[in-house]
């Protein structure tokens, strides 16, 4: 009998448990990022899971064009890369340029660019927080906290697609 109640409550103990834990996040499986909203969406199975407040490339919201005009891209792209020594705490890199980014590029006779992240602040400087979204300051990045940067790490796997909208 006492072994039945030891079981028992051993069973009982480790469900309780178990229910009191969090669930684990979800992963990723695209990202949106909006830009006049300065938003950037991560969903999984279509659904937000979690929504971030950005600052982007200082050459205004058109479209990126071309090598150093400082402006973010738009279009479909991957997380085809990761830096987790990058020189804005981490980085996520982002397929940039895409076919039609080349060829845009070349009927302007330019060169498209490239390096384009989601990362966190210049190391160093985390301490500015949230307030670094006072005013658009990268050269065509899309620029988090470093403890938003820190989350969308675990969050988004390489080869995870991505979306830039205007």
């Amino acid at each position: 009998m006492h072994l039945r109640i030891i079981a028992l409550s051993i069973l009982a103990a480790t469900l309780s448990a178990s229910a009191q834990q969090p669930p684990a996040p979800l992963k990723a499986d695209s990202i949106l990022i909006l830009k006049k909203d300065h938003l950037l969406e991560l969903l999984s199975a279509g659904k937000v899971i979690r929504t971030y407040k950005v600052a982007l490339g200082s050459g205004g919201l058109a479209p990126k064009e071309r090598q150093g005009d400082a402006r973010t891209p738009e279009g479909h792209y991957v997380i085809d890369n990761r830096n987790a020594a990058s020189h804005y705490h981490k980085a996520l890199h982002v397929s940039y340029p895409n076919a039609d980014d080349r060829k845009r590029a070349a009927r302007l006779g330019v060169a498209p660019g490239g390096d384009i992240m989601i990362h966190g602040l210049p190391n160093g400087q985390g301490l500015i927080g949230s307030a670094h979204r006072i005013y658009d300051w990268t050269l065509g990045c899309v620029a988090v906290t470093d403890q938003e940067i820190d989350e969308i790490w675990t969050l988004v796997p390489t080869g995870t697609p991505i979306e830039i909208r205007p």
